[in-house]
């Protein structure tokens, strides 16, 4: 049983008391008089409520939208903006050439890992409210610059220490936003 089936039946339960003692057909008089009483609804709503902020931060396979990879001009750069909403975009053997992607109260996960990176590239992000999940090949070093208000950049890439290793530089502006880059599965 997951727990919004047991909130569910403790609210029903709960409010199945609460009419009988209503309507008469049953006493709970002194569950009330009791001196814990007083501090189990605020500790349950306040419960209730962390479990809420927490489990909206789970990540759910079926919350990302897939786009078929929108390419720019002549196949060179793609831009991307997802609003209200979470995109995902993945390269599967295509060539990759740079991005801009804006977030604005929504997210976007970009899928690097099977892409074809043949030089170094540049990556523009602008979020707002939002977030971007950035997966990128192993072989591949990431160089991040960020100009970030209450938000930045997490990049937990591993770096590669090949002469010929080719990078992939990271532009983040991000308000109240958030950048994520790996290269582990």
């Amino acid at each position: 049983m997951n727990r919004r089936t047991l909130f569910g039946i403790i609210f029903v339960v709960a409010a199945l008391l609460k009419l009988g003692d209503m309507w008469g057909i049953i006493n709970l008089d002194w569950l009330w008089q009791h001196p814990l009483s007083a501090y189990f609804g605020p500790l349950l709503i306040l419960y209730i409520g962390i479990e809420l902020i927490i489990s909206r931060y789970e990540h759910y396979r079926g919350q990302w939208l897939q786009r078929p990879v929108p390419f720019g001009d002549e196949g060179k750069r793609i831009c991307c903006s997802a609003s209200f909403g979470a995109d995902e975009y993945i390269f599967r053997g295509e060539p990759f050439r740079g991005a801009r992607l804006d977030a604005f109260f929504g997210g976007i996960r970009l899928d690097l890992r099977e892409a074809i990176i043949s030089e170094d590239e540049e990556i523009d992000i602008h979020t707002f409210m939002g977030g971007v999940e950035l997966l990128v090949p192993k072989n591949i070093n990431v160089i991040v610059k960020s100009h970030s208000f209450i938000g930045g950049v997490g990049n937990e890439t591993t770096t590669n220490m090949e002469k010929d290793a080719h990078c992939i530089h990271v532009s983040a502006s991000n308000i109240l936003g958030g950048v994520n880059i790996k290269n582990k599965d």
